[in-house]
């Protein structure tokens, strides 16, 4: 029977990921991108992505003038973007070029997935994208981007906000941070995680920019989680309660969940379920299809759990994750949107 002729092209699709490089950009949220879109991954057997930079003129001077970058194709290349990342820079209250808004507005009118790393929720607000939805941005600019677009829902304390077709990061290093979490989106934890480990980075970072926030450092002794969380990922398929992690922190449950809320951003049963689902994630990944044993050996308990943990974190039921990010699964189609 022969192909319909419509899969055969979404099939052979590569997202196409173009990144706008504007007057004043920072470089390090460019090679960030540039890093996790743009390489080439020989480990992987396939590309991820087909990446692209773009420019409203020919030579762009970055940020300070360090250097100009040339060679870059010009600003049409906006219009091909599957996924479209916008310009940031440090002079956030200089407006940006109106070619560079049109070509964001148009992007989210054709339906593409836009992102804005650190300043670049600047750049989306300003396009009007981003009016009654979820975003974030670097704690130092939270008070005067709440004053300038009153309209958006600010969410200072994380490291980056995925509202579905837009996706913002905080400061800079958490570019790297958003970057993971869409391949992991798009092409399963599995793929995330060879790509983390290449960039010798977390495949993800508990909590959020709160904990960066400028504050006295108070003269304590050391009280890191990293020693206990390490102890519980090793125990995620045994009846691991928070009781039990408070013990072996030997610390009550209400120090415990006061040492996460300060160190991490979350609560100890948040972080534990989210490392058992990403557990599950990675043995349907690897071939498991029995999701009992794919329950149990990831602390979920049931397959019913499972499922509705799976649904919620993902947006898929199991069967659909397996289909999308399992070793037997065919050419992956166009990464579809997480739910706002």
């Amino acid at each position: 029977m022969p192909q319909d002729s419509s899969h055969a092209t979404r099939a052979a699709h590569t997202h196409r990921v173009v990144v706008i490089v504007d007057e004043n950009s920072n470089p390090f949220e460019l090679g960030c991108v540039t890093e996790v879109f743009g390489l080439r991954r020989p480990e992987l057997g396939r590309e991820l992505y087909d990446f692209a930079l773009c420019a409203p003129d020919p030579h762009t001077l970055m940020r300070d003038g360090f250097f100009t970058l040339t060679g870059v194709a010009g600003l049409d290349a906006a219009d091909t973007a599957d996924t479209l990342i916008v310009p940031n820079r440090p002079d956030t209250d200089v407006p940006r070029r109106p070619a560079v808004l049109d070509a964001v507005r148009r992007a989210h009118a054709r339906g593409a997935r836009l992102v804005g790393m650190c300043s670049g929720a600047f750049t989306l607000a300003e396009a009007g994208v981003l009016d009654g939805r979820r975003a974030t941005a670097h704690w130092q600019w939270a008070d005067s981007f709440r004053a300038r677009f009153p309209s958006v829902d600010l969410r200072p304390d994380v490291l980056f906000v995925d509202d579905g077709d837009i996706l913002t990061s905080a400061g800079s290093a958490a570019a790297l941070d958003l970057g993971l979490h869409l391949v992991r989106r798009d092409h399963g934890a599995e793929v995330a995680n060879s790509v983390s480990r290449r960039l010798v980075f977390a495949a993800h970072r508990d909590g959020g920019q709160r904990q960066f926030v400028e504050r006295p450092v108070p003269d304590t002794p050391d009280e890191s989680l990293a020693p206990v969380l390490a102890w519980a990922q090793e125990r995620l398929g045994d009846p691991l309660t928070v009781a039990d992690i408070a013990t072996r922190a030997a610390v009550s449950p209400a120090t415990l969940h006061r040492r996460f809320r300060v160190q991490l951003g979350t609560t100890p049963l948040a972080w534990l379920t989210g490392e058992r689902i990403a557990l599950a994630c990675r043995l349907i990944e690897r071939g498991e299809q029995r999701l009992d044993v794919v329950a149990r050996r990831s602390g979920l308990g049931t397959a019913a759990n499972l499922r509705a943990r799976l649904r919620r974190e993902t947006g898929l039921s199991p069967s659909a994750y397996r289909r999308r990010f399992g070793p037997e699964s065919p050419e992956s189609p166009e990464p579809a949107l997480a739910p706002r």
